[in-house]
C-alpha cells in the first residue's frame, strides 16, 4: 500500500469519490486487440449502459472524440450529440463531451453546451482536448499547429468558453479567438455551487499541466501508477495555487475485477497476447510523437510500452486489476494522493460495468467513511 501524500492537502471537501466510464461511442472498444469484447458504439447499447451506470454509482459519462476511422475505430458517433442524447435517456447522469479547440469555434461549442445544459438541468460538461491525430486536421484545410501552440489555443478556448458561460458583453482580444461585445442566453442552468458547466482538461506534458492548473475546472490524467499521478498532482496543483485556483482531478484506469487476482492478471495476459500489432505500433507511430516534441519529454504517450498502448489511454497502468476489494484498496490510495474522480473503461461493458458499481463501488464508500472517521480527510488547505 502506497503512503499518504507527505503534504495532504487535498483538491476538495471530503467528499465522495467520483466515478465516470469511458462511452462507447467509436467501434472496437477499448483496448486495440482482437480478444471479444462485448460492447457497442449503436445508440441503444449505449443508452442502456447510461441507465445502468446511473443505476449503480456511476456520476459521469465521458463520450470521446473521433471523426476520422483510425487503429481499431472504424465508425464513430460525434461526442456532443452522444453525450446529450445520453443525458436525456437519464435522470443524474452528468454527461462530460470530449472536444477539440480548431474544429470547434468557442462561441459555437459554448452555445451548443448551453443549450444542452438547459434541456438537461445541469448536466452538461466538456474535456478539452488540444488534438493527437494530424490527420482530422490536415485534411480538412484546418491549421495543424506544434505541440506548445495547441496548447496555447487550448488555454483561449477555455478562457472564451467560461466568460461566455458566465459573462455578458464578452471581450476578449486573443492570438487565436477575438470576442467583441458578445452575450449568450440563456446562461447555464442554475445549479448549486456549480457556476457554469464543468471544463475538462486531459493531457501529460507541461503545457498540460499549466493549462490545467490555470484554466480547467478538472485536469484529466492518462492512466497511471502512484508515483506517476503524484508526479502530476504537485505540478498542477502548484500552478493553480499560483493563481489563486483549485482544481479537481480525474485518473483513467482500465478495470479487470475478476473473483481472484490470478484471473484478472491472466485476463489482461490474453487481452495483450492477442493486441493487434499493426494497430497498435500505427497509434504509437501517430501519438508518440506529441511527447517527444516537448522539451522535457513529457507528453501524452512519451514513456507508453507497446503493453501500455494496447489500452489507448494507458489505462493498464492504473492497474485496478484484481479482486473487488483489491480494485477498491487501490482506489483508495489514490484518492489519498489527490484523485477525485476514477474514469473506468471495461473489456465487456454492459456486464463489466454493473459488477463494477454493485461490488467495487460500495467498498470504495466503506472506506471512504473509515478515513473521514480516522481523520485522514480533510478540508483543502487545512
Amino acid at each position: 500500500m502506497a503512503n499518504i501524500h507527505a503534504n495532504p492537502i487535498y483538491t476538495g471537501e471530503p467528499e465522495d469519490l467520483k466515478f465516470a466510464y469511458w462511452v462507447p461511442n467509436v467501434s472496437g472498444g477499448l483496448v486495440v486487440s482482437n480478444i471479444e469484447q462485448r460492447t457497442d458504439w449503436g445508440y441503444d447499447y449505449n443508452v442502456k449502459l447510461a441507465q445502468t451506470a446511473e443505476a449503480v454509482g456511476y456520476e459521469y459519462a465521458l463520450s470521446q472524440v473521433r471523426y476520422l476511422s483510425s487503429y481499431g475505430a472504424a465508425q464513430q458517433h460525434e461526442s456532443t450529440a452522444t453525450s446529450l442524447a445520453l443525458a436525456l435517456a437519464t435522470e443524474k447522469l452528468k454527461v462530460i463531451a470530449a472536444i477539440h479547440p480548431g474544429i470547434w469555434e468557442p462561441a459555437v461549442l459554448a452555445k451548443f453546451i448551453l443549450t444542452a445544459d438547459q434541456f438537461t438541468k445541469g448536466r452538461t460538461a466538456i474535456n478539452v482536448v488540444s488534438g493527437w491525430f494530424r490527420d482530422e486536421y490536415t485534411r480538412l484545410g484546418l491549421p495543424w499547429l506544434e505541440h506548445g501552440e495547441r496548447y496555447r489555443r487550448s488555454a483561449e478556448f477555455m478562457d472564451v468558453v467560461r466568460k461566455l458561460f458566465t459573462e455578458e458583453n464578452v471581450e476578449y482580444p486573443g492570438n487565436f479567438y477575438t470576442v467583441d461585445d458578445f452575450t449568450l442566453r440563456p446562461g447555464p442552468y442554475p445549479v448549486e455551487g456549480r457556476p457554469h458547466p464543468e471544463i475538462f482538461q486531459g493531457g501529460n506534458s507541461s503545457a498540460a499541466r499549466i493549462n490545467g492548473g490555470k484554466h480547467a475546472d478538472w485536469y484529466f490524467s492518462n492512466g497511471k501508477d502512484f508515483d506517476g499521478f503524484r508526479e502530476q498532482y504537485d505540478d498542477v496543483t502548484e500552478v493553480a495555487r499560483a493563481h489563486n485556483r483549485k482544481v479537481r482531478f480525474g485518473l483513467n484506469g482500465f478495470a479487470i475485477v475478476r473473483d481472484t487476482e490470478a484471473e484478472a492478471r491472466e485476463q489482461l495476459r490474453e487481452i495483450i497476447a492477442k493486441a493487434d500489432e499493426g494497430a497498435v505500433e500505427g497509434f504509437r507511430k501517430s501519438v508518440q510523437q506529441a511527447g517527444a516534441s516537448t522539451h522535457d519529454k513529457k507528453g501524452m504517450w512519451a514513456d507508453s510500452s507497446f503493453e501500455d498502448l494496447v489500452q489507448y489511454n494507458d489505462g493498464f497502468r492504473t492497474q485496478l486489476i484484481g479482486t473487488p476489494e483489491q480494485v477498491a484498496d487501490r482506489i483508495i490510495e489514490y484518492k489519498k494522493i489527490g484523485v477525485d474522480l476514477i474514469l473506468t473503461g471495461f473489456l465487456h461493458f454492459q456486464e463489466e460495468l454493473e459488477a463494477f458499481g454493485k461490488t467495487v463501488i460500495p467498498i470504495v464508500r466503506e472506506k471512504e467513511v473509515e478515513l473521514v472517521n480516522r481523520g485522514l480527510l480533510t478540508p483543502a488547505g487545512v
